[in-house]
């Protein structure tokens, strides 16, 4: 643990130091994070597990442009050193991009991210990058991909044509880690279906296009799965105990549309994603709205009131098939209800509050996010997040979760 964090120090170091002396604006954060359970972690859990976590955060960001701003560079490295899960101990470039603008079209090259979606409480059309689920279960957090990336404008509409050569795994906690499912991802036996494993080129095209009030995209991925099935891991006396999981990751086939219109003081949203190749083909959909309330009780508080129907013919239950791999959905039939508080301060306080309710029956997950800034440089995080009312029997996907109710709290510091 000692070492590797030491590695990982040195990396950044490394690589930030030398751009501190040369043209361009270097900004970014470093931070402090508490991460603390309210139970003791799930029956069958390793006691290996702990009821808090602090960690260490740093990502800082080195831009510069030329030739009039038509040339541009961006290095983005990132670090998280955990004091207890070496796999959540881990350095990432988040971006290291050569970007060409011209009239007509741009060409960004290097690594990356690029973000698709509309929906708040699923992104299912947001495929290019890598999840880095070790920051944070939301899934909001991305790891940087190789990419080639060509921008086409026109009249109709903006095509990106994407070559995205070599697949990040996902990262998933260790032992020690929380949350996590009751058997660790054992992320060293990955196996992929592609013959070129993690060094297989994958390809994706989007459309993205503006009319009146509504923005409309449409895209297609084909490459390695940035989201794993999983394979029993057996072991132990007779080889026959469960030990662990193997993420499979399989060649996939994805269509998706996102749709946002905006009317007045409503947003509607809609997500529509159709994948192939991990099994039946499946369709999940995300859609609803979000109300902005402005200047409520007459102050400059805004109050935003979201709503969102999510659906996955996957189901929520964990089940091999015939090939012996599970798949399921956290989210196959459920109902997003959540507020967005905007306090439009000199400190940009903010309040974003949902719960996600199954509406067969098997109960909810809640989350409340609050931030606030302190000065010009520090910012306050904190959340909580959890699941709850579970029914006796009930063995979906959040089982394993059920006791990682959690609370956690960031200190940054911007420059």
């Amino acid at each position: 643990m000692k070492k590797s964090a030491r590695l990982v120090c040195f990396a950044l170091a490394s690589s930030v130091s030398p751009l501190q002396a040369g043209a361009g604006e270097l900004s970014g954060y470093v931070a402090v994070e508490a991460l603390g359970f309210v139970e003791s972690p799930a029956a069958g859990a390793t006691s290996m597990q702990h009821d808090g976590y602090v960690s260490l955060s740093a990502e800082p960001e080195y831009y510069t442009d030329w030739n009039n701003g038509d040339n541009s560079l961006t290095f983005s490295p990132f670090v998280r050193i955990d004091g207890h899960d070496s796999e959540r101990t881990h350095f990432d470039i988040r971006e290291l991009s050569w970007t060409q603008v011209a009239d007509d079209w741009e060409m960004r090259a290097g690594i990356a991210k690029v973000f698709w979606g509309v929906t708040e409480a699923a992104h299912l059309v947001d495929i290019i990058n890598q999840t880095d689920l070790v920051e944070n279960g939301d899934g909001e957090d991305k790891l940087g991909q190789p990419m080639v990336d060509l921008t086409l404008i026109r009249d109709w509409g903006i095509v990106d044509v994407f070559i995205l050569p070599g697949f990040r795994e996902r990262t998933f906690a260790g032992d020690e880690g929380r949350p996590r499912s009751l058997l660790t991802v054992d992320t060293d036996a990955a196996e992929y279906e592609s013959a070129a494993e993690d060094k297989r080129v994958d390809f994706a095209i989007r459309w993205a296009h503006s009319v009146g009030d509504w923005d409309i995209g449409i895209a297609h991925f084909s490459g390695t799965s940035r989201e794993p099935r999983f394979r029993t891991q057996l072991g132990g006396p007779g080889g026959m105990t469960p030990v662990g999981l193997v993420p499979v990751y399989e060649i996939i086939d994805q269509t998706s549309i996102d749709v946002q219109a905006s009317m007045g003081g409503w947003l509607w949203k809609l997500e529509v994603v159709s994948r192939s190749g991990q099994g039946e083909r499946f369709t999940a959909a995300a859609g609803g709205f979000e109300y902005s309330l402005v200047g409520i009780f007459e102050s400059n508080t805004d109050l935003g009131l979201i709503a969102e129907y999510l659906f996955d013919d996957r189901g929520d239950t964990p089940r091999a098939l015939q090939d012996g791999l599970s798949s399921a959905s956290a989210f196959q039939d459920d109902l997003v209800i959540g507020s967005r508080w905007a306090f439009n301060d000199i400190d940009s306080s903010e309040i974003l509050a949902s719960v996600i309710i199954d509406l067969e029956g098997n109960g909810y997950n809640y989350s409340v996010e609050a931030s606030r800034r302190f000065g010009d440089n520090w910012k306050l995080s904190m959340e909580a997040r959890g699941v709850a009312d579970l029914p006796d029997d009930y063995n979906g996907v959040l089982l394993s979760v059920k006791d990682d109710n959690r609370l956690r709290a960031e200190l940054a510091y911007y420059y």
